[in-house]
C-alpha cells in the first residue's frame, strides 16, 4: 500500500522513504491540498490519452506485421494456412507508393497556400495590418493626467530599424 505521504511530486522525489514532520494546526501545503485530488483522479484509471496511445502503439504493430506477412509469405503458405481470399501481391507495391504520393502531394499543396496567402514582398501589408499601433498612439481608455510608467506596445517604423541597422554613425 502506498505511504499516504508520498506524492509524486518533484518537491517530495526524497521524501518516498521519510515521513513529513506535521505542519500547525490550520496550515496546510498547495502540495497537500492537490495530493487528495490527486489521489482521487487515480482511482478512476488511466488518461483517455494514454489508453488511445497505447491502442494505438498495439494496433500499428499489428496491422505492419499482418502487412509483412501478406507481403513476404509465399501464396502455397497462407493458402495451406488456410487464408484464401486476400488482396493482390501488386499492393504490396502499390499502396506504400500511393500513400507516400499523397503524403509528398499534399505538403506540396500546403506550400503552396502558404505561398499564395503571403503577401507579396513589395506589398504595404508586410508592414502594417489592423493591429499595427503607431508609437505616438496613446490609448483611448487613458486620461490626459494619468501616468504612464511605460509607453503603450506599438510598432516601430521601418526607417528608424533601416537606420539603426545600417547606418555606419552607429556602429561602435
Amino acid at each position: 500500500m502506498e505511504d499516504a505521504h508520498s506524492v509524486n511530486s518533484p518537491r517530495r522525489v526524497l521524501s518516498f522513504s521519510k515521513r513529513r514532520k506535521q505542519k500547525p494546526f490550520g496550515f496546510q501545503d498547495s502540495d497537500t491540498i492537490r495530493s487528495s485530488t490527486l489521489r482521487a483522479s487515480q482511482v478512476h484509471g488511466p488518461k483517455p490519452s494514454e489508453v488511445y496511445g497505447f491502442v494505438g502503439s498495439i494496433s500499428t504493430v499489428v496491422a505492419t506485421v499482418i502487412f509483412l506477412i501478406w507481403a513476404y509469405v509465399p501464396d502455397k503458405l497462407l493458402e495451406s494456412i488456410g487464408i484464401h481470399y486476400y488482396p493482390s501481391r501488386y499492393w504490396v507495391l502499390a499502396m506504400p507508393t500511393y500513400l507516400m504520393v499523397t503524403l509528398l502531394l499534399g505538403l506540396a499543396f500546403y506550400i503552396g497556400l502558404n505561398f499564395i496567402a503571403t503577401p507579396h514582398p513589395t506589398s504595404l501589408n508586410t508592414l502594417f495590418d489592423e493591429y499595427s499601433r503607431e508609437p505616438g498612439e496613446i490609448d483611448s481608455q487613458m486620461d490626459e493626467g494619468d501616468e504612464r510608467p511605460i509607453d503603450p506596445i506599438s510598432d516601430i517604423d521601418i526607417t528608424r530599424i533601416n537606420d539603426l541597422m545600417f547606418n555606419s554613425s552607429h556602429v561602435k
